[in-house]
């Protein structure tokens, strides 16, 4: 079968020079695997990080790709609840479901925790066209969701939903602060918020601002401007004055880090809840603490989700409350293009897919 497959880290982004089309034997399924033929598979950041070997080197050689939505083509003999033929998307919280954090509903806290695609391997990631996943890492994809939908949501809804849901526990009529949001996990956040009712600021590059609010957002701030934190001030006076709440923000979703991040911790309310997770722009941040200790303030990390959160997000998709954003299809021999774009980020709205087709 064909796979997209890299034997050496790249130090200066040169993805071409390391992304080679190899054919490789199609995958057995152990007794409690499912085996499946790739429809869609989406990029995320870790896929660069990969790449990078940085912040940790990963098993070579390598495929990656922890978004992969398919069609089970073989099960494996102690496989109960998937058959050939289901509409399956992955779950790629690889975790050992025995430990403590397992067995009380945190996977994402397991010791033993790999990212699939990721931290996987050798050759075992979603940029092929088959691939294998434990039965317990695979959720059927509902029936008005397609597979290109059900790939872009995998990874970036389900941390979206635990980042906003499971963790800052966001509740109707707060102000949420959603940080990026014209990437994957930006588009998700608009959405989240919007259907907990909740009043939305989002920030994004100027040209991404407009479909920022016809997503849903009720306001759009171009947070590469040196002040974007004093208007997202002022946005959050004028709710406040409007709806007669306190002045602030409740919940800030963030996943860029960088310089941001102190600006970020002034817009907070007392007992405001900033949750973050990713640091796309750098994850070695300065924090001034009085923004911390004297306003009681919530600084929750947050990675990933539970396989029961990605149900959630997928029903709210298939209800059309939340839909995935692509922003464009690649194919394998397309993919140091698909990477560039994401690694750049210009002009890019929602999620890019790759195809082995």
């Amino acid at each position: 079968m064909k796979a997209l497959v890299y034997e050496e880290y790249t130090t200066d982004n040169d993805f071409a020079k390391i992304l080679k089309i190899k054919d490789i034997d199609e995958p057995k399924p152990k007794p409690k695997e499912v085996v499946f033929k790739v429809k869609a598979a989406a990029l995320n950041y870790d896929d660069i990080w990969g790449m990078r070997g940085k912040p940790i080197e990963i098993p070579m050689p390598h495929i990656s790709g922890t978004d992969a939505a398919g069609e089970v083509v073989v099960v494996g003999e102690d496989v109960k609840n998937i058959k050939i033929g289901d509409r399956i998307v992955s779950h790629g919280n690889l975790s050992c479901r025995t430990c403590k954090a397992c067995t009380s509903g945190r996977e994402y806290d397991c010791r033993d925790r790999k990212i699939w695609g990721f931290e996987t391997g050798p050759l075992w990631g979603g940029f092929c066209e088959y691939t294998h996943l434990p039965e317990v890492n695979v959720v059927k994809i509902p029936e008005n969701v397609s597979y290109d939908e059900a790939a872009a949501a995998s990874m970036t809804l389900l941390t979206s939903w635990h980042m906003l849901v499971g963790r800052a526990k966001i509740r109707p009529g707060q102000t949420v602060l959603v940080m990026g949001g014209g990437s994957g996990m930006g588009t998700f956040g608009i959405q989240i918020s919007k259907l907990y009712n909740c009043d939305v600021i989002v920030t994004a590059s100027s040209d991404k601002l407009d479909k920022c609010k016809e997503l849903g957002a009720d306001y759009a701030v171009d947070h590469r401007k040196e002040d974007w934190h004093k208007e997202v001030r002022r946005i959050s006076k004028e709710i406040a004055k409007k709806k007669g709440k306190d002045v602030g923000i409740d919940v800030i979703y963030e996943h860029i880090g960088g310089t941001h991040w102190n600006k970020e911790l002034t817009l907070l309310k007392y007992g405001g809840t900033i949750v973050t997770t990713g640091a796309t722009t750098g994850y070695d941040v300065q924090t001034d603490l009085r923004h911390v200790f004297f306003k009681g303030t919530n600084i929750l990390g947050s990675t990933q989700g539970t396989r029961a959160e990605l149900e959630q997000g997928l029903y709210w998709m298939s209800q059309d409350k939340i839909k995935a954003i692509i922003d464009s299809e690649y194919t394998f021999e397309q993919a140091a293009e698909a990477h560039t774009k994401m690694l750049k980020g210009k002009g890019l709205f929602g999620k890019i897919l790759m195809k082995p087709d």
